[in-house]
């Protein structure tokens, strides 16, 4: 919308922030989130703040729904270093998934055992208690014995359970296993129209479809369509696929949906074996993927799945999706905390390095945008995340590589009023150092009789 008349307001209120009358309005993105601002400069012409590479050329377009499915229940429970919470801790973990706007979650492999069978279950009912929004599945590998407790499940729950019905797909696993294709397509009719006669929702899932020959894929699909699957999951159960990989699998096996002439979804499932998973994440959808999965903290089998946490973050700043994403960090924080798995301080947007600078020149620009009273700037400035988007703050540090300007600003905002002496002492402690000081060790320096700054 058009800026404010110039002269006409004192201020202007732009993405949750006072700003200057000269500011026009916020630049939205697609999902409605102001991303970019316009300045007139000295020379009296408007020019945007940020110049967008990611918006030039070719850019990739999202499909026209995106649906979620969290496995941090299931496949992020597999991951070596991970425990597996009691089930106050899972359900815990599910409202919070909810609470996010995940679509799916998958809630358990019950074919495991009565402990895994116990556990969906109780999940699968308190979604029914609870009238949760998200939606259960469970997996199965591709045997009657392994769907029966699902239809169990569903059948004293009262809750749809769609059942992810997996079986092995490369030339690579069919060669160890020694399964021969005929085998494979056996087991793929068998189970899934067992599961359709007990009333269930199958979503077939060929594993390690990343290396497998198109061929063989295509009498796979074909197979599980014309069964009654009515989602067929791609997945890199290894990690292998590139972004340009991962686009061309799905591209392809689009073409099977289409040939079938039936309704049927496609979702993506992804690994980060070699780092790609985020990225690979988004090149589905970008190819006609309508449902991508994903754990929190990218836990998981060997080195995880695509991390949901970022998964989120990158589709909201893509505008992609348009939710409130603030209760992120109390979602991840749930899983280190059932899960026993730590969150690296460097970690993307959720670690505690994510927003913090002690470095000189970064934090004097992100305090000169706080001086001006504008989050918005003060978000952007040094950082590719806007931290209050997901209900997270700049923090400023004060170390060997600050100025003096960190430690005015942190004493400002401890209530403490930056005396110079009290400043140089900090300071010069700060250039010993080796490291950014703690709260803690500041505040020693500063002693008790200067902790609160005079009114006034």
């Amino acid at each position: 919308m058009p800026g404010p008349p110039a002269g006409k307001v004192d201020r202007v209120q732009a993405a949750g922030c006072l700003v200057s009358p000269h500011l026009a309005a916020p630049v939205d993105t697609p999902g409605g989130r102001p991303y970019n601002r316009s300045v007139t400069r000295n020379d009296g012409h408007q020019a945007d703040l940020i110049y967008d590479w990611n918006q030039v050329g070719s850019i990739p377009k999202p499909p026209a729904s995106i649906a979620l499915d969290d496995e941090t229940l299931r496949d992020g429970l597999q991951g070596p270093s991970v425990t597996d919470p009691p089930i106050q801790m899972k359900m815990t973990i599910l409202r919070a998934m909810n609470a996010l706007g995940i679509d799916t979650a998958d809630v358990g492999l019950p074919g495991a055992g009565p402990k895994a069978v116990a556990d969906s279950t109780a999940l699968c009912r308190q979604i029914a208690e609870e009238r949760l929004s998200i939606r259960p599945n469970c997996a199965a590998r591709t045997m009657v014995r392994d769907i029966e407790p699902i239809a169990r499940i569903a059948s004293s729950s009262g809750v749809p359970v769609e059942t992810c019905l997996f079986i092995g797909s490369s030339a690579i696993r069919q060669y160890t296993e020694d399964w021969s294709i005929d085998l494979l397509l056996k087991r793929t009719q068998e189970s899934i129209e067992f599961a359709v006669k007990e009333g269930l929702p199958v979503m077939y899932v060929t594993e390690d479809t990343s290396r497998a020959h198109p061929e063989t894929l295509r009498r796979l699909y074909r197979t599980a369509i014309e069964c009654g699957a009515r989602r067929i999951c791609v997945t890199d159960t290894v990690g292998h696929a590139t972004p340009h990989g991962a686009a061309e699998v799905i591209r392809f096996v689009a073409g099977i949906v289409r040939d079938s002439g039936e309704e049927v979804g496609i979702d993506w499932h992804g690994h980060r074996d070699r780092g790609l998973g985020l990225a690979n994440t988004l090149a589905a959808l970008a190819a006609g993927a309508s449902r991508v999965h994903g754990c929190a903290l990218g836990i998981g089998e060997r080195t995880g799945n695509a991390p949901m946490d970022l998964i989120l973050v990158n589709l909201r700043l893509l505008g992609w999706i348009d939710r409130d994403l603030t209760g992120l960090g109390d979602y991840c924080r749930l899983v280190t905390e059932g899960c026993r798995v730590p969150i690296p301080s460097n970690y993307p947007v959720l670690g505690r390095d994510a927003f913090e600078t002690g470095t000189g020149v970064h934090a004097a620009a992100v305090i000169k945008a706080l001086r001006k009273n504008d989050l918005w700037l003060a978000d952007r400035v040094y950082s590719g995340v806007p931290g209050s988007d997901f209900g997270f703050t700049q923090r400023i540090r004060v170390g060997p590589m600050s100025g003096r300007s960190n430690v005015v600003f942190w004493l400002e905002q401890q209530g403490i009023e930056p005396v110079d002496e009290l400043v140089d002492r900090i300071y010069d402690a700060a250039k010993r150092s080796d490291r950014l000081l703690e709260d803690r060790e500041i505040l020693a320096l500063v002693g008790p009789g200067l902790r609160s700054a005079p009114s006034g």
